[in-house]
C-alpha cells in the first residue's frame, strides 16, 4: 500500500515492519559488482599495504570486508583512518579511498601509520542504498551494540587503536531529496524536510570538537580541485548553519556518525555534490583525495 506521503511502501503515519522491510527489500536490486569496482583495486594494492580482512557480511551473498594498513606498522607514529562507502550509494566515497591509496598514501607514511577502509558497506554499493538489507542506516549506527553488521564490524577493527586523524568520505546526492529521505519518512513514520541540496563540496565537523583551522584545511586543499558550496539564503547548507566556508558541525557521537567512531582528535566527514553540471566522477573522486591530503598535510605539520 502506498502511504499518503508518496512513497511506495508503508502507511502513513505508521512505522514500517518487518512487512513492509521485506517488501522494501524486494524492490533493490543489483547494479554493479563490489568485486569488479572494489575489490579487484583492493587486490592490486597488496604490494603497498597489508590487506586485512576484519569482516564479513553473511547476507543473500556474502560480501568479505577489507582493510588497507601501512606495512611495517609502527606504534610509536599516529594513525590516520580513512573511511568510504558506508553510504554505498555515495561512488566518490569508495573511489576517493582507492584512490588515494594508489597514488597518494605512500608519501604520508613517514608520518603516520594508515588504514583504509574503502567500501564500509559493499551490498549498498552493490545496490546504490544507503540503508543496509536490514533498512539500516549505518551511519546513524556507530555505537555500542550496534544494529548495523557494517558499523560494527569496522568499530571493532578499530576498537583498541589510538586513531589521531579519521577522515570519513561522503557525497550529498539529488536522490536524497528524491529517494532516501522520503524512504526515512516513510519508516520512520516521522516528517523530513527536503533541504536545498548544495552545489559544490563541503565539510561536517564534531560539534563537540569543530577544529576550525583543520576543517578549513580541508576546504583550502578542495578549493583547488573544485567548487565549495555556498550557504543558502538562511546561511545554512542542509540545515544547519555554515560556521565558516563550506563547513558545518554536526554532534558526531549522540548522532551515531561515522567519524565519531574512533574519538580521534582530528575528524572530518566531507561532503561531495556529484549532480552538480560543473563537475563530473573523476572530478570527485579527486576532490575526495584532495581532501584527505589537505587534512593529513595540516595534522603532520602539528607533530
Amino acid at each position: 500500500m502506498q502511504n499518503d506521503s508518496g512513497y511506495p511502501i508503508g502507511t502513513l503515519g505508521i512505522k514500517w515492519g518487518s512487512v513492509e522491510k521485506a517488501q522494501w527489500l524486494a524492490l533493490q536490486t543489483i547494479k554493479r559488482s563490489y568485486q569488479a569496482d572494489v575489490l579487484s583495486q583492493v587486490e592490486a594494492l597488496a604490494e603497498q599495504f597489508e590487506i586485512h580482512q576484519y569482516g564479513k557480511l553473511a547476507y543473500k551473498n556474502d560480501y568479505p570486508l577489507f582493510a588497507l594498513k601501512t606495512q611495517d606498522w609502527d606504534d610509536t607514529k599516529p594513525t590516520a583512518l580513512i573511511t568510504g562507502g558506508v553510504h554505498g550509494y555515495e561512488t566518490s566515497g569508495v573511489h576517493g579511498a582507492l584512490r588515494f591509496a594508489s597514488t597518494k598514501a605512500q608519501h604520508y607514511t613517514k608520518h603516520f601509520n594508515l588504514l583504509i577502509a574503502p567500501c564500509i558497506s559493499p551490498w549498498a554499493y552493490e545496490t546504490v542504498n544507503r540503508w543496509n538489507p536490514e533498512a539500516i542506516d549505518p551511519n546513524r549506527s556507530f555505537y555500542a551494540n550496534s544494529p548495523a553488521a557494517e558499523s560494527a564490524a569496522l568499530l571493532a577493527l578499530v576498537v583498541d587503536m589510538n586513531i589521531l586523524v579519521h577522515i570519513d568520505l561522503h557525497e550529498t546526492t539529488d536522490s536524497d531529496n528524491s529517494e532516501f529521505r522520503p524512504a526515512l519518512a516513510a519508516r520512520d513514520a516521522i516528517e523530513q524536510k527536503c533541504w536545498e541540496i548544495p552545489d559544490g563540496f563541503y565539510a561536517v565537523g564534531d560539534t563537540e570538537n569543530p577544529c576550525h583551522d583543520f576543517q578549513r584545511a580541508v576546504i583550502v586543499a578542495v578549493e583547488q580541485v573544485t567548487h565549495i558550496a555556498p550557504s543558502d539564503k538562511q546561511g545554512m547548507i542542509i540545515g544547519s548553519a555554515v560556521t565558516q566556508q563550506g563547513v558545518i558541525n554536526y554532534p558526531l557521537q549522540q548522532l551515531g556518525l561515522c567519524a565519531s567512531a574512533t574519538h580521534a582528535k582530528y575528524t572530518t566527514t566531507t561532503e561531495v555534490y556529484p549532480d552538480s553540471p560543473k563537475v563530473d566522477g573523476e572530478i570527485c573522486i579527486l576532490a575526495q583525495v584532495a581532501a584527505i591530503c589537505g587534512a593529513l598535510d595540516y595534522v603532520s605539520a602539528k607533530l
